[in-house]
């Protein structure tokens, strides 16, 4: 049987690492995204060599690129939003749905 649940991380391209990230620690983190050195935060399992991630990305007009990639279940979506709020939430449900799954088949 797998394991109940993959332990995430979140990490900013400014070198902020959070294990086991809250929403609200996500929300603090893309809210402190800025162009040019801090445009991106990745959520990702904590392990070597990651296969599925989300990522969130502060765009020049301010706006925010929301992805989601999950090679296994052939699942890509890439998305604008300007919502910080909705983004942390999002993004939260999606990468805890995400390592159930990928731990249920370890």
């Amino acid at each position: 049987m797998g394991r109940e649940y993959i332990r995430l991380k979140a990490e900013t391209e400014g070198g902020e690492l959070i294990v086991e990230p809250s929403e609200d620690a996500l929300y603090e983190m893309i809210i402190e995204l800025a162009v040019p050195d801090n445009t991106f935060v990745i959520v990702e399992p904590d392990e070597e060599d990651p296969t599925w991630f989300a990522s969130v990305a502060r765009l020049d007009d301010g706006t925010y690129e929301v992805e989601y990639r999950d090679p296994f279940r052939r699942y890509h979506r890439l998305d604008t939003a300007t919502d910080p709020s909705r983004i942390a939430s999002d993004v939260t449900i999606w990468t805890a749905q995400a390592s159930r799954v990928h731990a249920a088949r370890t």
